[in-house]
C-alpha cells in the first residue's frame, strides 16, 4: 500500500495545521441548567425517548455511579437518597441552543464544521493568533453569551484535535483548553502514553478489544504502530487513525454536512397500541417529520419503509414487520410519502398485538432534480400502491404536481416561523393516547413565546 503520507500532503503537514474542536460539556444537562439555575450543583440526568433511561449526566451524577444508558428505574430511588433531579428530553431547546452555540463559534474561522449537536471543528490554520488565547476567548464567549460550559482541543489533525478536547474536558490542569500544536513531540508522546487506546475517535469497544490482543494497550502504542500491518489487520480507516495521531491531516474538515443517506424517524409508544387507525396516526407523524429532514437537505426519497414491533421483552408471542416499497418517481412531498406508509402498514398490521413501537424510513435518497422523470401517472394520483393511475384529467395532475413543492414549502415555512406542527396533516391527529411519554418534559425556554422564562421580583 502506498505511503498515506503522499495521500494526505494536500491537506497539509503537522506544522501547518491547526484544528480546534470545541464540545459543549453534559450538553443536554447544560441546556437545561441555563434556564433553572436550581439544577446547579445538583446530581441531574435526562432522560431518553419514555423516559427510559439516562442519556446526559452531569458531574454530580456522574460521581454517583450513573452509568450513560442506564434504566430509570434502577435509579429512580436516587431522587429520595441523593436528591437526583431526572428530566425527559427537551430536544426544541437542545437543538435551539445548539443553533446558537454553532452560530458563536463560526464568528472565530472562516472554515467551521458542525459535527453533532454539541460539537464542531473549526480551522485555524495560517490564522496569526495565540492559540490557546483564542480558545480561553472563545469558551469565554460562549459561556457568557449562551451559558453553555465548554472545552477546546487543538491538533494537527482532527483526530488530535478530539484527543485534545478529551484531555481537556477530563484533566483540570489544562482549564479546559489543551493545545498539542503548542507542544514538543516527546510531551505530546508523554500524554498519549498516559490514556487508553479506546479513547482515540473511531475505537471502540471490540476495536479496543482486539487492539488490546495486539499489544496496542494506549494512544502511544496505537500511533507507533505500523501503518501498513494495522491497514492488513483491520482496515484503512484505522491506518488513517494511525497517521491522523502523527499528526498528519488526513480527514478534511467539511464546510457542509453530507446528506443522509437514509434518514429514520421512529418512537416507542407510551402505552402499548392495539388498532390499526392508531397505528396510522404514529407512522404519519413519523413520515411528516422524516420529510421535513428530507426536503431541508435538498434530496428526494426513492423507496420508504415502515416497521411495527411488539415489546421484545413481554411475556407475550413477539410479532414484528416491516415492507419496504420503492416509489414510480422519487418525491419530497410528505402527501405522497405518507400515504405509502400507510398503504405498507396495512399489510403488516395483524390484529391482536400490543405494539410498543412503530417507524419509518426514507431510502434511496438523492439530490433533488439528479435523475428524476416527470411522471404525470405518479406522485399524488398513483392510484393504489402498484401504481395504477387515477382517471383524473391529465392537466389537472400537471396541476397538482406543479403545486406541491410550493405547498410543502408553504408548510415547512409556517412551522419554522410560528413552531413545528402549527400546520400537519389531518391523519396525525390530535393529542394521541399513544404519545411519547414525557412527564419530567421543561419548558421550550426559547421556541415558544407562551414558555418564556420570567423573572420575578422576591
Amino acid at each position: 500500500m502506498s505511503d498515506m503520507r503522499s495521500f494526505s500532503s494536500h491537506l497539509g503537514s503537522p506544522s501547518s495545521r491547526a484544528i480546534a474542536l470545541i464540545d459543549g460539556n453534559n450538553f443536554y444537562v447544560s441546556c437545561e441548567r441555563v434556564f433553572n439555575p436550581k439544577l446547579e450543583d445538583r446530581p441531574v440526568v435526562v432522560l431518553s425517548n419514555n423516559d427510559g433511561c439516562a442519556v446526559a449526566r452531569s458531574a454530580e451524577a456522574k460521581a454517583l455511579g450513573i452509568g450513560m444508558g442506564q434504566p430509570w428505574f434502577q435509579i429512580q430511588e436516587m431522587e429520595m437518597t441523593h436528591g437526583l433531579i431526572g428530566l425527559s428530553s427537551n430536544y426544541t431547546l437542545y437543538s435551539d441552543m445548539s443553533q446558537r452555540m454553532m452560530t458563536i463559534l463560526g464568528q472565530f474561522s472562516p472554515r467551521q464544521e458542525v459535527y453533532s449537536i454539541d460539537e464542531c471543528f473549526l480551522d485555524l490554520s495560517g490564522m496569526d493568533i495565540d492559540r490557546t488565547a483564542t480558545a480561553q476567548k472563545i469558551r469565554h464567549q460562549v459561556r457568557q453569551w449562551i451559558g453553555i460550559p465548554t472545552c477546546v482541543g487543538i491538533g494537527a489533525s482532527k483526530t488530535q484535535a478530539k484527543l485534545a478536547n478529551h484531555i481537556a474536558k477530563k484533566r483540570s490542569e489544562w482549564a479546559g483548553v489543551c493545545d498539542l500544536t503548542a507542544l514538543a513531540e516527546h510531551q505530546i508522546d508523554r500524554l498519549m502514553g498516559s490514556i487508553e487506546v479506546g479513547e482515540v475517535w473511531g475505537v471502540g469497544r471490540k476495536l479496543n478489544e482486539q487492539l488490546q490482543t495486539l499489544g496496542i494497550h494506549s494512544v502511544l502504542d496505537l500511533k507507533r504502530a505500523d501503518p501498513k500491518v494495522i491497514s492488513r489487520r483491520f482496515s484503512v480507516v484505522l491506518e488513517r487513525t494511525v497517521w491522523e495521531l502523527r499528526g498528519v491531516a488526513c480527514l478534511n474538515l467539511e464546510d457542509i454536512t453530507p446528506p443522509r443517506q437514509q434518514i429514520i424517524s421512529s418512537r416507542s409508544f407510551g402505552k402499548p397500541v392495539w388498532y390499526l387507525p392508531d397505528l396510522k396516526q404514529a407512522v404519519t407523524a413519523y413520515m411528516s417529520r422524516a420529510a421535513e429532514k428530507l426536503r431541508r437537505q435538498g434530496s428526494v426519497a426513492g423507496g420508504v419503509q415502515v416497521f411495527i414491533r411488539t415489546s421484545p421483552f413481554s411475556a407475550k408471542p413477539f410479532y414484528g414487520n416491516s415492507i419496504t416499497l420503492p416509489l414510480i418517481t422519487a418525491t419530497d412531498d410528505t402527501r405522497v410519502l405518507v400515504k405509502h406508509v400507510i398503504q405498507g402498514l396495512e399489510r403488516i398490521y395483524q390484529p391482536g398485538h400490543d405494539y410498543q413501537k412503530a417507524g419509518v424510513m426514507l431510502l434511496d435518497i438523492r439530490p433533488k432534480g439528479q435523475g428524476q422523470i416527470t411522471d404525470l401517472f405518479a406522485d399524488m394520483e398513483q392510484g393504489d400502491l402498484f401504481g395504477r393511475p387515477s382517471q383524473q384529467n391529465d392537466m389537472e395532475r400537471i396541476g397538482v404536481k406543479n403545486n406541491a413543492d410550493q405547498l410543502m414549502q408553504v408548510m415547512d415555512a409556517i412551522n419554522a416561523r410560528m413552531g413545528k406542527h402549527t400546520v400537519k396533516l389531518a391523519g396525525e391527529g390530535f393529542k394521541p393516547h399513544w404519545a411519547m411519554k414525557r412527564n419530567r418534559h421543561s419548558p421550550a425556554y426559547t421556541t415558544d413565546i407562551h414558555q418564556l422564562a420570567t423573572v420575578s421580583a422576591c
